[in-house]
């Protein structure tokens, strides 16, 4: 089974930021996540098309947009346009789930569907079949730099399980809080995919050592379940 690092840019250096998504991308990144906030959905305002569309100019990785976001159908034509090759929306707060996931395959890109921590799992049954991807959230969204939240890997099973018996190539990804010390916690309950922000580009070590720490963590053998 492959493992995936995703750095996360919200918690990058923007003065540097074409400096440091080369460095994650030579250190093995697999895709980029770029977390889209507008103020309404989460209490926080980030990033939006502008930065999608330069950090598409400096990389050839996959770009991860992650739409924490009221009515994110209003924004995926532009987004898209910019050079986003994936779309993540939240079950939460979505009028029509479905209308969403569709708008999303005609523009061409994958599609993942993000629970909040309190959101149970069985809320995705129905939409299991047509997405490509299944995020956690291991912190409340809305801001970098938060606690992980160890009530979130009985999620992550569950949701192996499901993904396992009935759609396998559904990537099961996680972030919040991820870093040496839960990365193997949250491989270990089931994910796949490994978002990743502070422990990266704010780390002490550099982000090229974090990353290599990070990777020589989820290259590490697992226990069967």
């Amino acid at each position: 089974m492959s493992f995936h690092l995703a750095p996360s840019i919200l918690a990058a250096d923007f003065a540097n930021l074409g400096d440091q998504i080369k460095t994650v991308s030579e250190a093995g990144a697999n895709r980029i996540h770029i977390d889209v906030m507008d103020g309404h959905f989460v209490p926080n305002i980030s990033m939006g098309e502008p930065v999608i569309r330069s950090v598409r100019s400096i990389t050839k990785l996959p770009l991860e947009v992650h739409l924490m976001i009221s009515n994110p159908d209003f924004f995926m034509e532009e987004f898209a346009r910019a050079g986003a090759d994936s779309f993540i929306v939240h079950y939460e707060g979505n009028n029509n789930l479905h209308r969403t996931i569709q708008k999303a395959k005609d523009l061409g890109k994958k599609i993942g569907i993000a629970i909040n921590p309190a959101t149970p799992t069985p809320v995705l049954e129905e939409i299991l079949l047509e997405i490509d991807l299944i995020l956690v959230m291991t912190v409340n969204p809305g801001f970098g730099s938060q606690h992980f939240l160890h009530s979130t890997l009985s999620k992550i099973v569950k949701l192996k399980k499901i993904i396992k018996q009935y759609t396998p190539h559904c990537e099961l990804e996680v972030d919040g809080g991820i870093d040496a010390s839960t990365i193997l916690l949250t491989k270990e309950a089931g994910a796949t995919v490994f978002v990743a922000g502070t422990s990266i580009f704010k780390s002490p070590l550099g982000i090229t050592t974090a990353m290599q720490e990070l990777t020589a963590l989820l290259n590490t053998s697992t226990p069967q379940s």
